[in-house]
């Protein structure tokens, strides 16, 4: 691949020589904490600087001796698949008093540390930056004692501070997503989908308290992701009379003559625990690597900053400005202005709330909209889990728009052959939860099937269509746009959902099922690494599906910490090989144990899993010996991940309300004629906003010979794996370094981020 010009490259502009950092975790743990901790170690020390880890958090800071340790390299091994924090976190009071700060100021100058980066939630953060506004009295007042010497005041002059969020509950304001959040709702979900068989067993209610304090993002999005018929949560307390409503409700689900059965489970500390989420592995890892090099460019007078998520992008926010929009939301809520405190929330947390309302609670049909008008959905290529959710949501919003919703079944090979009936609210329960499709999805493309799919559509009167699918998706859309000139039963709405385990889609950087088949590789990477726990040297090389896209590949690679990924993106060959062998080989003298290589299946028609196998077999005898493993369709079954059914049922949403509006404005005289390219488009997600594009005019952005986008997005996160293996190489700095403001730095498109 090109190198970018040296405007982009950072370590040319950018030095730690001479630095200090040190990192600590605060507060309550949370899954990610160690990938975050591991990122700022490894960027830290690749950019020439000295990094320390804080063992223990504040309390560390101010009893200082062994708690202060320098990091090296290895020290951070093996620490992505754990969750917690391995450097320990612990509140203290003691840094709270002003003679806790003074012990922790003085801990902190002899090691020469004027760089910290803080992993905690808002507490630890606040305490952070007063620590900051007070180090250069601080810095005084030990002089005064005697403690320190007069020149350390101007070479330590300034203390700078950088912060990730790392909290469960998903309650700071400024950054989509917190790091552990995602983690925590695969403990939620997971602990759900077992006790949805018992509560089906036995017509049993459950009811299930999940964590969150003041924050009821934890209970909203679980509540979407498992399609709960009641949630419970602070910034929207219940009417008067909930508990009749909810009688209500649960009548029509339980058989009345058996009688309420109901239950309790109290999730509890369970949500912190277990191996972090793939999601919460990236993200972990981008934010700590952008958090150095925030360290390296700040000056005496930038602010102190934390590092957050915005769509798909990291960005830098001043602190303060997220903790102070943070209190507000508590000083709402304690005022019980609960719309506002939704508002503070974020938009994230606004559309879950109006997407939980829509799919939940069903309106009596007298107070539904009447539109006469029919929308069918269908699924296009091959199975991706999240597809079934994204049905669901369709169907239910159309349903609460007054639409009739058709389900296809069998794709178009069978909406061809009239394989279409009318679905009711109730015909998509428990689909949420469900893998694959339940719909059934075949690759047939409608072209040679297109005069019977037009008399399909005039016999049901179809006036609105919405393909949930993979690349097979956009080629059949742009097939029966073509269609339009011939058949005038096309002149309708159309809208595809992207839902494609290999994320090949043109137009979005995100597909549905994605992340659920990048959770399925790193699983299976971690088990596999463990089976050489206790052994001699062993390198694994593991290759993952994905056809041409080397999606799955490099950022399941990212977030299983591999060293070396292979692509069909980025051509590489025999020297490329033999110098990554070299590479792995120097490390297994030195230090790691066990060593992973991925390998997208099409990304070379020679250099195959067997030939790279045999390659390093060969060369790294007496150093460490091989094993393969070829995943195969493992990455396309399973149940969904929270993050793909909420991707799911939210874009779903989106894309149905986008069909009712086109239905409106395309309707004249009578009929629904839609034949201009802006009724036939595409949903996607692009970098920080949801848009919906013309199909037509994604046709110069694809690459129809090896079914990917020409330009993708996930390419910049490539040099990232490679430096945290240890790898020189060039890091496209260009869409970092600008502080962003929390009020106004969204985007009004922005109605579903890709924090879920």
């Amino acid at each position: 691949m090109a190198q970018p010009d040296s405007k982009k490259i950072f370590f040319e502009n950018l030095s730690g020589a001479g630095k200090a950092i040190a990192v600590l975790t605060s507060g309550g743990d949370a899954q990610g904490m160690n990938a975050a901790v591991r990122a700022v170690v490894r960027m830290g020390i690749y950019v020439g600087a000295k990094v320390y880890f804080i063992h223990e958090g504040y309390q560390g800071m101010v009893d200082g001796g062994d708690n202060i340790e320098e990091a090296t390299w290895e020290s951070v091994s093996s620490m992505l698949q754990i969750g917690g924090t391995v450097i320990g976190s612990a509140r203290c009071k003691e840094f709270r008093t002003h003679e806790g700060r003074l012990k922790a100021a003085l801990n902190l100058v002899q090691h020469g540390i004027t760089n910290l980066c803080v992993i905690g939630g808002d507490g630890s953060l606040t305490g952070a930056n007063l620590f900051r506004e007070e180090w250069s009295g601080l810095l005084t007042e030990l002089v005064e004692q005697g403690a320190i010497e007069e020149e350390s005041v101007q070479k330590y002059s300034a203390l700078h501070i950088v912060g990730m969020v790392g909290s469960i509950d998903n309650d700071f304001c400024g950054t989509d997503m917190t790091i552990g959040t995602d983690s925590a709702l695969h403990r939620i979900i997971e602990v759900v989908d077992a006790i949805m068989t018992t509560a089906q067993s036995h017509q049993r209610t459950f009811v299930l308290e999940v964590m969150g304090r003041h924050c009821g993002y934890l209970a909203l999005v679980s509540a979407l992701a498992c399609g709960a018929d009641w949630v419970l949560i602070p910034e929207m307390p219940p009417e008067d009379g909930w508990e009749d409503k909810m009688c209500q409700k649960l009548f029509a689900l339980v058989v009345k003559n058996l009688g309420f059965d109901t239950r309790v489970t109290i999730l509890g500390h369970v949500q912190r625990g277990g191996t972090p989420s793939a999601f919460d592995r990236i993200l972990a890892s981008r934010m700590g690597v952008e958090a150095v090099l925030a360290l390296l460019e700040t000056t005496a007078n930038t602010p102190a900053c934390v590092v957050s998520l915005s769509g798909n992008q990291s960005v830098r926010l001043p602190l303060m400005e997220c903790v102070q929009m943070t209190q507000a939301v508590q000083k709402a809520m304690d005022e019980k202005r609960f719309e506002d405190a939704v508002k503070l929330r974020g938009r994230s947390f606004q559309n879950n709330l109006r997407t939980y309302k829509l799919l939940a609670h069903r309106k009596p049909e007298s107070d539904l909209p009447v539109s006469n008008f029919n929308v069918a959905v269908l699924n296009v290529g091959a199975p991706a889990a999240g597809m079934n959710a994204a049905v669901r949501s369709a169907v239910r919003v159309g349903i609460s728009q007054g639409h009739k919703m058709f389900a296809v079944s069998d794709g178009f090979e069978g909406f061809s052959k009239g394989q279409i009936k009318e679905v009711k609210w109730s015909d998509v329960g428990g689909w949420t939860g469900q893998g694959g499709s339940l719909l059934g999805t075949k690759r047939t493309l409608p072209a040679k099937y297109v005069e019977k799919i037009a008399e399909q559509m005039k016999k049901h009167n179809i006036n609105a269509l919405l393909v949930v699918g993979g690349f097979e998706a956009l080629e059949s859309l742009l097939q029966l746009y073509d269609a339009r000139r011939s058949f005038e039963e096309f002149c309708i709405p159309m809208c595809i959902l992207p839902a494609t385990i290999s994320n090949n889609v043109p137009g979005t950087d995100l597909s549905i099922g994605a992340d659920t088949a990048l959770n399925a590789i790193v699983e299976t990477c971690d088990r596999i690494k463990q089976s050489a726990s206790g052994t001699k040297r062993r390198v694994f090389i593991i290759e993952t599906m994905g056809g041409y896209c080397g999606y799955l590949a490099s950022v399941g690679g990212l977030a299983s910490g591999a060293d070396a990924v292979y692509i069909y993106e980025e051509p590489f060959d025999i020297r490329d090989l033999q110098a990554n062998v070299e590479h792995l080989t120097e490390k297994m003298k030195t230090s790691i144990q066990r060593g992973l290589v991925l390998r997208n299946e099409n990304s070379n028609d020679n250099y195959t899993t067997d030939f790279i196998y045999q390659l390093y077999s060969e060369e790294g005898k007496g150093v460490f010996d091989c094993r393969k493993n070829v995943l195969g369709h493992m990455q396309q079954g399973g149940a969904p991940s929270p993050f793909d059914r909420n991707f799911g049922t939210k874009i779903s949403a989106k894309a149905m309300q986008w069909i009712t509006n086109k239905l409106q404005e395309t309707f004249r005289q009578g009929r629904v004629f839609a034949n201009t390219e802006d009724t036939c488009c595409l949903l996607g997600m692009r970098r920080r906003a949801l848009v919906f594009q013309p199909v037509v005019q994604l046709k110069d952005e694809t690459d129809f010979v090896h079914r990917i986008p020409k330009e993708q997005w996930w390419l910049k996160l490539r040099p990232l794996m490679k430096i945290l293996a240890k790898y020189k190489t060039s890091y496209d700095v260009s869409d970092y370094g600008i502080l962003e403001h929390v009020v106004g730095s969204r985007p009004k498109e922005l109605d579903a981020a890709v924090a879920m």
